[in-house]
């Protein structure tokens, strides 16, 4: 089972009534449990037996004009005006809860004007209990982060816009 697989079931399970469901194949067991008021919680999820890869974040470019917006205000407002309208996207590999530091008391990964390199860790997603570091695909300068810090993610959203 791969991880889009597993995202698809989170998704199908939190639009239905179902309670928990747990899922066994070669690869490994997957238990996803739903986080509602009236259900008892009588046991702990079990882990899975196997680590899945997370892939690479997706990168596409685009326009600024034609990037999506955030559902909340965007951090660092301040940012300087890209000379260049060619803008890459670096959008969400997968569902979770978007960090941008790698713990409460640590400084934040990436600023705006911040220079990246392939292979640099940009920001954490939380997904399933876990903390996925997500690296860069691109070389360039952060030119807009699109996600507030501690703020949930769709796969595929986009999180910042690089100036290659």
């Amino acid at each position: 089972m791969d991880l889009k697989q597993i995202h698809d079931l989170i998704k199908l399970i939190n639009k239905s009534n179902i309670g928990e469901i747990s899922i066994e194949d070669k690869d490994g067991k997957v238990t996803i449990k739903q986080k509602e008021d009236h259900l008892v919680q009588s046991a702990p999820a079990a882990i899975p037996h196997q680590v899945y890869q997370i892939a690479p974040p997706t990168v596409t470019n685009q326009t600024i004009d034609n990037a999506a917006e955030p559902s909340s205000a965007p951090v660092n407002q301040t940012a300087h005006k890209p000379l260049t309208d060619n803008l890459v996207t670096i959008k969400s590999p997968m569902i979770g809860t978007f960090y941008r530091k790698p713990g409460p008391d640590k400084p934040n990964f990436l600023e705006i004007g911040t220079e990246i390199t392939p292979g640099k860790v940009i920001c954490i997603i939380e997904a399933m209990k876990l903390f996925n570091e997500i690296e860069s695909e691109v070389s360039g300068v952060i030119v807009k982060i699109l996600v507030e810090d501690n703020s949930p993610v769709e796969y595929d959203q986009p999180l910042f816009l690089v100036e290659p």
